[in-house]
């Protein structure tokens, strides 16, 4: 019987509209590496649509990095690695250089901690120029966007006190001190926010 990987309904959901602001902002090739691949989806999709690029996918489950492994050998794409085991807390990363990075949906579910190393291993990984692309639910000038949204953000914090829907601003200050401009914040669907920030030139 063969095993199924993981699937997330929201993953397929917003795929596409991600991949849409992808195709203006990622370079036409190089190494992108994304940070908390999660079930793979987004990752392979994304592969199969900008062939010019190379993924890395990366997750800090082992469980999730080896069912990312086993997707990206099914989908047969010769442009996507295999996964590797990344926890953005532990130094140094597994890749030292990137041409661009992607985190979906990683912030409002670990640490603020995480957050901050995001931000100090991107400007290691990213030379000047790059992008680092930042999906997700944020609150704007310390306001939930949408009533599900304040909902989702208690649901979160009763699970883990550390988690939650973080401010757009305070991800842009630790994303400055890392080096990082904040080069476009644009509304998705289902009220989250893909941000593009880049490290100057």
């Amino acid at each position: 019987m063969s095993v199924q990987p993981p699937y997330s309904a929201a993953a397929e959901r917003n795929k596409g509209p991600i991949l849409d602001v992808l195709r203006r902002v990622l370079p036409d090739k190089g190494l992108v590496l994304e940070i908390a691949s999660g079930t793979g989806q987004h990752m392979l999709h994304f592969a199969a649509a900008l062939p010019g690029l190379r993924w890395q996918p990366t997750d800090a489950d082992l469980e999730a990095q080896e069912s990312i492994s086993l997707s990206v050998v099914t989908a047969d794409l010769n442009n996507a690695n295999v996964a590797l085991q990344l926890d953005v807390l532990k130094t140094p990363w597994p890749i030292r250089k990137a041409d661009a990075l992607l985190c979906i949906n990683m912030i409002h579910i670990s640490p603020w901690v995480a957050t901050v190393a995001l931000f100090d291993g991107a400007r290691d990984t990213l030379s000047a120029g790059n992008v680092l692309f930042v999906y997700g639910p944020y609150r704007c000038n310390e306001r939930h966007t949408a009533p599900s949204n304040e909902a989702f953000d208690a649901s979160l914090r009763a699970r883990n006190p550390e988690w939650g829907v973080r401010d757009l601003e305070a991800v842009t200050k630790v994303a400055a001190t890392a080096g990082f401009v904040r080069e476009d914040v644009i509304e998705m669907p289902a009220n989250n926010f893909s941000v593009v920030f880049r490290k100057p030139a």
